[in-house]
């Protein structure tokens, strides 16, 4: 179907209003739970296919999250869509005031290649539990997992409903020119920008989850095995495709070496004498990026690591010392399985470094001192922060997850997700037995008076 007419037949259905009623959100939030068990195995294959993720790490990191999200919005909707009271001024008395959350229309969803189900599939619940009708653009850069997708979709809901359009950059292109009446793209911090452009013709609201770099910082008084561990764990997860992963670590002179060595445990515990042979290491998503990523091994020193088969896309779990700040690796977002760590000596060098640069997604910080702890969050902006781990701010649903300039506009899960689909309408009901004459024109009173009398009369 073309495009424009796919958009209209979504409006038309959005317009009869069957996607408002809690009961009906509530039923298809459940065929999507459903889709997801039936289709289980075969997006679980298409991950492989794609990213070589085994089932494992594919349920762990994808399906698993979006069951989860599925089963929290199912036993909270009615509590989130429940009309919230408000206060109203006196002057509008006598009044009640309520705010409720009605859906904002046509959604159109733009998911990434790294995590192709999880980052498609979650906002899409927090889109059906608002009552909307949407669009899903998978990437073009997962293929088997977009077809599944696809076909998965198609099987569950009728297609004016949801709806799932392939392609590549020319079918984005034709879908960001249409009306929307809401955009939630997750990608890179380039395309996010063309994003915006194009909603901006509409006046169409956005939710961008971008990416940048994520820095940790690893002061001398951390548990250094275990944030070697941890660091190891978030930052080669996905072969380091993720946009929450550590970019780059600063570790404080003293404990640098250990840090280094406990690293290198750390891969050869997770992964083996040959990490291109465990079936819980992925693979670099095409032979463009992983051309982009091999240039990056020259601008430092290999500590671990650094072998790579271009025929099978595979880049070792790599990390890198004696990196310049001004180097490449250091400039832009890694977006893979190399890990450059640079020494400092007091706090101040990588908080002054941090300042400069932009907003990250993440920030991470290893110590055992409130203080430090402290200082680094309210010197260092970010749009999220874990302390002592990597990645953890992201799980669950009472925490937004969202980016910061660079890094994003807006955020979601749980009930924020459902927010962000929603839109937040103030509602005022007036009684009819008063009617207060001093509203009226002519003026009864003195500027003096009005000035006193507004004090209370506005008052809540």
């Amino acid at each position: 179907m073309e495009i424009s007419a796919m958009v209209r037949q979504h409006r038309r259905f959005f317009q009869t209003g069957a996607t408002r009623p809690l009961e009906f959100r509530l039923s298809q939030l459940e065929k999507l739970s459903a889709a997801l068990h039936k289709f289980e195995s075969k997006l679980l294959d298409a991950l492989q296919l794609d990213l070589r993720k085994s089932p494992f790490q594919g349920y762990a990191t994808e399906l698993g999250l979006v069951h989860a999200e599925l089963r929290h919005a199912r036993k909270h909707l009615r509590r989130w869509a429940a009309p919230s009271r408000r206060k109203t001024p006196w002057f509008a008395a006598p009044s009640s005031g309520w705010v409720q959350c009605e859906p904002l229309g046509v959604a159109l969803i733009m998911g990434p290649w790294n995590y192709p189900a999880s980052l498609m599939l979650t906002p899409l619940v927090s889109a059906i539990a608002a009552g909307n009708c949407v669009v899903l653009k998978p990437s073009e850069l997962a293929p088997h997992t977009a077809g599944t997708i696809a076909a998965m979709v198609a099987d569950a809901f009728p297609e004016d409903y949801i709806s799932v359009v392939a392609g590549g950059p020319d079918v984005a292109e034709l879908l960001l020119r249409e009306r929307f009446d809401k955009i939630f793209f997750t990608g890179s911090t380039r395309i996010g920008r063309l994003v915006m452009a194009a909603a901006a013709q509409h006046l169409t609201p956005v939710t961008l989850e971008l990416g940048g770099k994520c820095p940790a910082i690893v002061c001398a008084d951390a548990a250094i095995e275990l944030a070697a561990r941890r660091i190891a764990w978030g930052k080669f997860m996905n072969a380091g495709q993720t946009c929450v992963a550590p970019d780059f670590v600063f570790v404080q002179q003293g404990v640098a070496r250990a840090f280094l060595g406990a690293m290198e445990r750390s891969l050869h515990e997770f992964y083996g004498d040959n990490p291109a042979t465990s079936p819980d290491y992925g693979r670099i998503v095409n032979k463009q990026h992983f051309e982009r990523l091999v240039g990056y091994l020259r601008e430092g020193k290999v500590v671990c690591g650094g072998t790579h088969e271009a025929s099978a896309l595979y880049i070792a779990p790599t990390v890198l010392t004696d990196v310049s700040p001004d180097s490449a690796v250091m400039q832009e977002e890694i977006f893979g399985p190399i890990l450059p760590v640079l020494e400092f000596g007091g706090l101040d060098e990588p908080l002054a470094a941090l300042r400069d640069r932009p907003t990250p997604l993440a920030l991470y910080v290893f110590t055992r001192s409130r203080q430090t702890e402290t200082r680094v969050i309210n010197e260092v902006r970010s749009a999220g922060v874990c302390v002592n781990d990597v990645v953890m701010q992201i799980v669950g649903f009472d925490l937004p997850f969202g980016g910061l300039g660079d890094s994003g506009i807006g955020a979601y899960h749980g009930r924020t997700g459902f927010n962000t689909f929603s839109h937040q309408r103030s509602i005022v009901r007036r009684g009819t037995w008063f009617d207060a004459p001093v509203r009226y024109p002519p003026a009864r009173m003195s500027l003096g008076w009005l000035k006193r009398a507004m004090r209370f009369l506005l008052a809540g």
